[in-house]
């Protein structure tokens, strides 16, 4: 399942058509997470390296990604399944999910699903989840950071739909460079990341779109967007 999303998510990173990434799931389990037989002592431990450096390949392809990449998720996100949502840019959920990381409860501290989770969430947050593998409740998620949105069941897939298409009406080509420069600049101290946020803020005004979106505001029309990294 990893290897899948890993494919889909790469296989169109440079179709201009390509504007936003979901990932759901069916059933009351958004992700469980790894799968602990194929982690058992006689798989051995070239079995294990191969499984958690696929896991990160994957987190990687998220951060990479040109496109937003949105989570919706109806029910349980657990261990590297809280990691992949924890990683995702927007993350939408029913009033009914719940999020955790009970590594330790099965002798498997979750520390690379701390690793996205310790950057979303308050570190007292971040510590209970790790340390006594409790899940919370998605009004907690929405309180701790980790989730965008709660809403109701009914209304996920529009709630999903409605930021979709707000994404959609941008330029693809700004979007990938302010989401790039954004994972670039939030591990940085302050001052180097305005400093850097200066330059990128002229690259950006001297984009194709850059100039269009500029224009259109003066001119008081819809902008028209050529998507290309120009």
């Amino acid at each position: 399942m990893m290897q899948s999303l890993l494919e889909n998510i790469e296989k169109d990173k440079y179709n201009q058509k390509l504007r936003v990434i979901v990932l759901a799931a069916e059933g009351p389990v958004f992700s469980a997470g790894h799968n602990l037989k194929e982690l058992a002592p006689e798989s051995g431990r070239p079995q294990h390296e191969k499984v958690f450096q696929l896991a990160s390949k994957l987190m990687y392809s998220i951060i990479d990604s040109p496109v937003p990449i949105v989570a919706q998720i109806n029910g349980l996100a657990a261990a590297a399944g809280c990691q992949l949502v924890a990683q995702c840019d927007i993350v939408v959920c029913t009033e009914h999910s719940k999020f955790s990381t009970p590594g330790a409860n099965f002798g498997i501290f979750c520390s690379t699903p701390g690793i996205p989770l310790a950057r979303k969430v308050q570190k007292s947050t971040a510590l209970n989840m790790l340390l006594t593998g409790l899940p919370i409740s998605a009004a907690e998620a929405l309180k701790s950071g980790l989730v965008t949105k709660v809403c109701a069941l009914e209304d996920l897939e529009s709630e999903v739909d409605k930021i979709c298409q707000e994404i959609m009406a941008k330029s693809r080509s700004v979007i990938a460079v302010g989401k790039r420069f954004y994972y670039r600049q939030v591990e940085l101290d302050i001052k180097k990341a305005y400093e850097l946020g200066a330059n990128q803020m002229v690259e950006n005004l001297q984009m194709a779109d850059g100039k269009e979106g500029v224009r259109s505001f003066v001119e008081k029309r819809k902008p028209i967007w050529t998507h290309k990294n120009e």
